[in-house]
């Protein structure tokens, strides 16, 4: 039978979609042809890989290098109990297999690296990435640039989950969105910080149905627009994002043109390390950002008790500043997390940091503006 045909199965199988004026026939023929490279198998990835095989993408390729584990079961869905300690490409691989025997499935299981992205991402008409990690996102973002290949991304963290096109004609990358990746600090960790389970079904669903319309050429994608979703309200957000003529890679002027050596050393900038040696500081919304990352900290008043009595950051430890100075909180005052000071507006939490520095401690910040700063950010969030 002629690829550009389908069967009399496929077209009791897809009758819901051929039925629909914007897809039809033609519609389905595209989905049948396309090839879709999912970058994940966990959260985002299960609806994604789901949703596509079901719709009748032709190909479908999978990254991922992990194993189930018992925890991803709470939202990955495409994998079992019995799954327990096997590949997720494999899992995911027996599922799709099982949901759609049609559907063409290509595994990688040594996941995106820079040595394979371009050559894997090459074959692919579209790229979703389903992934979790920041030095990965970069990796796919440059590799589908570079490639001209339209990524379809997606993210969650707690309650909240994010999507957008990149990479595609005319629109912006995942570079313009953020030019450099956060200080891990301020990364948000779902080991740490928790995921609620069912939002990977929207945001994953959400992904699929972009997947599609750029396939089929239905509806506006997602191209040049963030759409946020809330799920503890149910508000979403469309945001536009326009094309950075700055941007290092995509702008007027690239300085990139390649992918970088090592994702993870660009993204491992940290707040606490100065190179100049001067005392670094954050400020109120980076430490509330710290705070619900989940990140390991120890945030230290340093501030008399009199000035504690009248208000505190929460979680806060306190060690007036005599102590500090003469070595007796050394032994209160972690080596091994970050530590945050603060004061009432930002001066002797600096020079506290300086004795720590001189003691010792290699990871110190001081918050700028101290309390007060504090005070006034929480008074307006």
């Amino acid at each position: 039978m002629n690829k550009r045909e389908l069967s009399e199965s496929e077209r009791l199988r897809y009758g819901r979609h051929l039925v629909l004026p914007k897809i039809g026939e033609e519609g389905q023929l595209r989905l049948k042809e396309a090839k879709v490279l999912c970058i994940g198998a966990g959260g985002l990835g299960s609806p994604v890989l789901m949703y596509l095989a079901a719709a009748g993408v032709g190909e479908i390729g999978v990254v991922d290098f992990d194993l189930v584990d018992q925890s991803n079961l709470q939202r990955q869905i495409i994998h079992r109990e019995s799954d327990i300690g096997t590949p997720k490409i494999e899992s995911a691989a027996q599922f799709i297999h099982a949901l759609n025997s049609q559907t063409k499935i290509n595994l990688y299981p040594d996941g995106l690296k820079v040595e394979n992205a371009l050559e894997i991402i090459q074959s692919y008409d579209l790229v979703v990435d389903a992934t979790d990690n920041f030095a990965t996102r970069y990796l796919i973002n440059d590799a589908c640039y570079l490639a001209k290949k339209p990524c379809i991304w997606g993210s969650v963290y707690r309650f909240d989950g994010q999507v957008s096109i990149f990479c595609a004609p005319e629109g912006p990358c995942y570079r313009c969105l953020h030019p450099e990746p956060p200080a891990k600090e301020l990364a948000p960790n779902c080991a740490t910080g928790g995921v609620f389970g069912s939002l990977c079904g929207t945001i994953g669903s959400l992904q699929a149905t972009e997947v599609i319309k750029l396939i089929t050429g239905v509806g506006l994608p997602l191209i040049g627009s963030l759409l946020t979703y809330d799920a503890l309200s149910a508000e979403t957000e469309l945001v536009h994002i326009n094309p950075n003529p700055d941007c290092v890679l995509c702008g007027d002027r690239p300085t990139q043109q390649k992918l970088l050596a090592d994702y993870d050393s660009f993204c491992s900038i940290s707040l606490f390390n100065l190179q100049d040696g001067s005392i670094a500081e954050i400020y109120a919304p980076d430490l509330s950002a710290m705070k619900n990352s989940a990140t390991e900290f120890q945030l230290i008043d340093v501030r008399e008790v009199e000035e504690w009595n009248l208000g505190f950051i929460d979680g806060a430890l306190l060690i007036p500043q005599g102590e500090i100075f003469d070595g007796s909180a050394f032994v209160k005052i972690s080596h091994d997390r970050p530590v945050v000071l603060y004061c009432q507006s930002g001066v002797r939490s600096i020079n506290c940091a300086q004795a720590l520095l001189h003691a010792g401690y290699s990871q110190v910040v001081s918050l700028a503006g101290g309390f007060q700063a504090w005070d006034q950010f929480t008074l307006h969030v």
